[in-house]
């Protein structure tokens, strides 16, 4: 076991310890409050830093009123994510200046009710419309295995600040990948939920058809943990499922036996540098997955993502578009722009395609359990790169490091992000995608790759 004040300790091995009474919170907070600020002017993933509501809340731990699995547990959040007293940012500027939110978000106040100390809130993309981690606001969160490099986005903060050991547990969004992106270049463990399996509510939107959001850590202990603790119907989410919760922490040692494991041939074997598709080979390999299966009309399904992240996103923001043009971040205004313009006949025409679609890939579930897909097609890129060769073919980098995760997050399946071990070598992850509502079957998979020392997240 990890010391517990250590940047090694996972969220599972702090609440260990802080339950047991090896640990006490006020230290384990202190601890992480002196690794945020020794690392930040390197990484720069913390926007907000809540010091003293930390410091409180520890104490009144170690007082014994607060318990729960995640007990004593330091977690912060991407800053879409509304913190009682802060104006939601959102990567913005703009958003700095609304008033500041009169209560947290629902996924915050359920991980306190677990037991665990929000201790800030997290760098992203603006608006969550980006794939790198740079924001024009507020700097680049930059990555921890070599900070000349980016995290990925838009979760960016949230994965430099977990695989730099800042904290043992943060909280992202994923409309497009921006769970499953970040966890791949920084080397972490990352869930994306079902679509409407935690709620949303209190979160800044951004694409309402394809929002989720989920958990990124060091173990796939704490993904499960964490996620048992955020489960449950939210009447103020109206996509929040009325589905009883499934708890995944007691299936975690029952291993692979029985599930029916497949390769994403096709698209997803197509494009990506030799790396992306090594990881995979490593990972099929170590759980006797041989046959490859083609999941049906992929590219089309990620142009549709795209036309309707496009046109769903721009409209929100139209208003500010016309008032404010300058204080947005350009990159992000010019996407914003663009998907204004785009006719509402071709969302209409996406809609359609993407109910087909989802009718495809539930028969392929009939088949296989698990299915295996890269989750970037390369490593890390180096910050502000702009172009990227993949397959030989020169791509922009802020919109293809989704080329593998859009088509899934398209029909809301849940997705494990799996680090690969990759001695002296940037890491790279592996999407576990499962049938919807089967988070413990990727869980499953993902913890035995663990065990078996195929998958881990050592901090940088």
């Amino acid at each position: 076991m990890s010391d517990p004040l250590s940047k090694q300790a996972t969220a599972s091995e702090i609440a260990r310890a802080v339950m047991s009474g090896k640990a006490k919170a006020v230290a384990v907070v202190e601890a992480a409050l002196t690794r945020i600020e020794t690392s930040e002017a390197r990484i720069n993933a913390f926007t907000d830093v809540l010091a003293e509501r930390a410091r409180r809340r520890a104490a009144e731990i170690d007082s014994g009123r607060h318990r729960g699995p995640l007990v004593g547990v330091p977690f912060a959040v991407k800053n879409l994510f509304d913190i009682k007293g802060l104006p939601t940012r959102a990567g913005s500027k703009i958003n700095r200046e609304h008033a500041p939110a009169t209560r947290d978000a629902a996924l915050i106040e359920r991980l306190e009710a677990a037991g665990a100390i929000l201790v800030g809130a997290l760098n992203m993309g603006e608006y969550a419309y980006d794939f790198t981690g740079e924001n024009a606001h507020y700097g680049p969160s930059r990555n921890p295995h070599d900070p000349t490099r980016m995290t990925g986005g838009s979760s960016g903060g949230s994965g430099a600040a977990v695989a730099a050991g800042e904290v043992p547990l943060s909280l992202g969004s994923d409309t497009n990948g921006s769970i499953r992106v970040p966890s791949s270049l920084c080397g972490l463990f990352g869930l994306k939920p079902t679509y409407g399996r935690l709620s949303r509510a209190g979160s800044f939107p951004f694409v309402d058809a394809f929002d989720h959001l989920g958990p990124i850590a060091r173990s796939v202990e704490d993904l499960a943990i964490s996620f048992d603790a955020m489960q449950g119907w939210d009447p103020d989410d109206p996509v929040c499922t009325g589905r009883p919760a499934d708890l995944t922490l007691t299936d975690l040692g029952e291993g692979i036996g029985g599930l029916r494991i497949a390769i994403a041939g096709d698209y997803f074997a197509r494009g990506a540098e030799p790396e992306a598709l090594e990881a995979v080979a490593t990972v099929a390999k170590a759980l006797g997955a041989s046959k490859t299966i083609v999941i049906p009309q992929a590219a089309a399904a990620r142009s549709a993502a795209y036309v309707i992240t496009a046109i769903e996103g721009s409209q929100l923001h139209l208003p500010r578009l016309r008032t404010r043009p300058q204080d947005f971040d350009p990159d992000t205004r010019e996407r914003f722009m663009a998907g204004a313009l785009l006719p509402g006949a071709w969302y209409v025409k996406a809609q359609r395609f993407r109910r087909h679609y989802r009718a495809q890939v539930q028969k392929l579930f009939g088949e296989v359990d698990i299915i295996l897909a890269p989750a970037t097609p390369c490593t890390a890129p180096k910050l502000g790169q702009v172009m990227m060769k993949l397959g030989g073919v020169e791509l922009p980098v802020r919109a293809n490091l989704g080329l593998y995760t859009q088509p899934i997050s398209f029909i809301g399946l849940p997705v494990v992000a799996v680090p690969t071990r990759r001695a002296a070598a940037m890491p790279i992850g592996v999407q576990v995608i499962a049938r919807p509502h089967h988070e413990a079957a990727a869980l499953r998979v993902a913890r035995h790759l663990e065990k078996e020392g195929v998958a881990s997240a050592p901090p940088a």
